[in-house]
């Protein structure tokens, strides 16, 4: 059972850093869609990429704008929250049960 426990344990620890890595992500997404940066640089190009195939449906099946203001990216933020409260939550403690 104790390799059960480290594999849930392991899980949690990196779907933790991706989520963090993608909220990270996220967060200079926000910064640049604000500051209108040129789309040919790698790195603005890289965020818009990275973020696009989350908030593309998401903005699509609900338009999520207000004044010019596009919220999608808070409601993946939220999401993201959760699911690190959550699931990520949720396998720690399964797998100290199992160890």
């Amino acid at each position: 059972m104790f390799v059960i426990a480290n594999l849930l344990l392991a899980a949690a620890q990196v779907l933790d850093y991706v989520l963090w890595a993608y909220l990270w992500i996220l967060i200079a997404r926000i910064v640049v869609s604000f500051t209108n940066a040129d789309t040919t640089i790698p790195v603005v190009r890289f965020l818009y990429n990275a973020t696009e195939p989350v908030l593309a449906p998401l903005r699509r099946r609900w338009p999520m704008t207000h004044g010019g203001y596009d919220f999608s990216p808070v409601v993946v933020w939220i999401a993201i929250v959760f699911v690190q409260r959550f699931m990520v939550r949720t396998l720690y403690d399964l797998a100290q049960r199992l160890s």
